[in-house]
């Protein structure tokens, strides 16, 4: 189908075809991205956690918040790797920079991440320790 064509497509067929375009982009990032697959299992892990320490709504919101955008920041860079991948196959710099700087706020937002993870879970964890001992 021609670009033109499926910008013509109106309604279901276009809102189903965007959403296996989606899922297609979800599926590849988790299958050749390993930073997908560890930040899918440490979100598994916190949600976990958040359940079995019986976590607050706002905490609640603040960790999907987390997640959420730390996986949308691993799915930028791996497109903008992609993009980058696509218009050149020798070494430049600038190709390099583009590259570095999508990982590092990926990086940069692990972390911060990690800080409010903390912040959330340490006292829930002291405390159930308290009420098993």
């Amino acid at each position: 189908m021609q670009l033109d064509e499926r910008k013509k497509l109106r309604g279901l067929k276009r809102l189903t075809s965007s959403l296996k375009y989606a899922c297609d982009g979800l599926k590849y990032a988790y299958k050749n991205e390993q930073s997908m697959t560890i930040h899918i299992i440490v979100t598994l892990i916190v949600i976990t956690l958040g359940i079995i320490l019986n976590i607050s709504s706002y905490e609640w919101i603040i960790v999907i918040l987390c997640t959420g955008i730390m996986m949308c920041f691993e799915l930028v860079n791996t497109s903008i790797e992609a993009a980058v991948d696509l218009t050149t196959n020798e070494y430049n710099e600038k190709a390099k920079v583009a590259k570095d700087v999508a990982a590092a706020v990926s990086l940069v937002f692990s972390i911060t991440s990690i800080i409010v993870g903390l912040i959330i879970f340490i006292p829930k964890v002291i405390d159930f320790i308290r009420s098993i001992v």
